[in-house]
């Protein structure tokens, strides 16, 4: 990646340190997933709160107080979402009915476990080849030989993060209500979660993108005092947050495919549209043109052409799905 010598040192302990608590974030996905899928969405978010405050408090704690720099971060993050897990997996065990934990009775359903790795492990590997990409754009922006230019990146990256994770609510809820409604049978409702779950997507991007980019300058600000780092950010943001809710169509079309079971089929087209174009992009037209608008813009052409596919992917599946109903229909009555 080409990462500085002063922050290598820095990002391998945090990483260490991250790994070895990733279990407690594992966990806390896991049983979230499965409150949401039977309609319970308040509690996974107000776990997700407090540990987000108990994390903001020990890196007050760690870092200001017993001066424990990045290391201090990281037990923070690690401790916080140890908490997010517990209680998760304590509303579980006192929650009634199917989705009731006993730990005593644990056990593995081959049939269930075949399932869960025929949709999950795809979507997985989607997961992980985005990660792989970015880690070329990473080194593509260090490829500047500045701090400036990798602070002001990094600060921006964070912000987006704020209008990520409202858009990807919407990605989490089209899964969930086209699943169920795929189960159901009630395929017309499956193409109302995704047209809701799309405006929805439309509107909080735009609505969030605009607001971090409008203040973009001040909140770039907490996290750098540098001017030019500010500036550098900048130029990400004016990019990327006014094309993000591209994204979100994009995320959103993947869960309306894997509500109806696809998951091998967005996996590649992802692969594809986003993670090989980047490459490609990086090593033909950024060495062209070695600017950051040139690295950036990358980005919104990646979830536009990806996007497209997923449409016309999800047309298909839909159509398909739609027929095996009703033949299925035809013979149980």
């Amino acid at each position: 990646m080409g990462t500085t010598e002063d922050s290598l040192d820095l990002a391998t302990l945090y990483l260490q340190i991250y790994f070895g608590g990733m279990i407690f974030n594992m966990l806390y996905n896991f049983g979230a997933a499965i409150l949401r899928a039977v309609g319970e969405t308040k509690k996974p978010l107000y776990f997700l709160g407090i540990a987000g405050l108990a994390n903001v408090g020990l890196n007050f704690l760690l870092v200001l107080v017993f001066h424990l720099d990045v290391a201090g971060v990281a037990i923070g993050t690690i401790v916080s979402q140890a908490i997010s897990c517990i209680m998760i997996v304590l509303s579980l065990m006192r929650r009634k009915g199917i989705v009731h934990l006993d730990l005593k009775k644990l056990k593995v359903d081959r049939k269930c476990l075949g399932e869960m790795i025929l949709i999950g492990l795809p979507a997985g590997i989607q997961g992980s080849l985005f990660s792989v990409s970015n880690v070329f754009i990473q080194s593509a922006v260090n490829s500047f030989k500045t701090s400036v230019v990798v602070a002001g990146n990094t600060a921006a990256a964070n912000l987006e993060g704020f209008v990520y994770a409202g858009m990807n609510s919407f990605y989490q809820a089209c899964i969930t209500f086209t699943s169920q409604n795929y189960g159901a049978g009630k395929i017309k409702n499956c193409k109302k979660a995704l047209l809701y779950s799309q405006l929805c997507t439309i509107v909080s991007g735009v609505l969030f993108g605009g607001l971090v980019l409008l203040f973009g300058r001040p909140l770039l600000g907490i996290y750098t005092p540098n001017p030019e780092a500010i500036d550098i950010g900048m130029i990400r943001l004016e990019i990327i947050c006014t094309t993000y809710f591209l994204c979100g169509i994009m995320d959103v079309m993947v869960g309306g495919l894997r509500g109806l079971g696809y998951s091998i089929v967005p996996m590649i087209v992802s692969i594809l549209g986003a993670c090989v174009f980047r490459l490609i992009w990086i090593y033909t037209i950024f060495q062209v043109e070695h600017t950051l608008f040139i690295l950036y813009i990358s980005y919104p052409i990646s979830w536009l052409v990806t996007g497209l596919v997923h449409l016309i992917c999800y047309l298909v599946v839909y159509r398909k799905v739609k027929r095996k109903l009703m033949y299925l229909n035809l013979i149980t009555d």
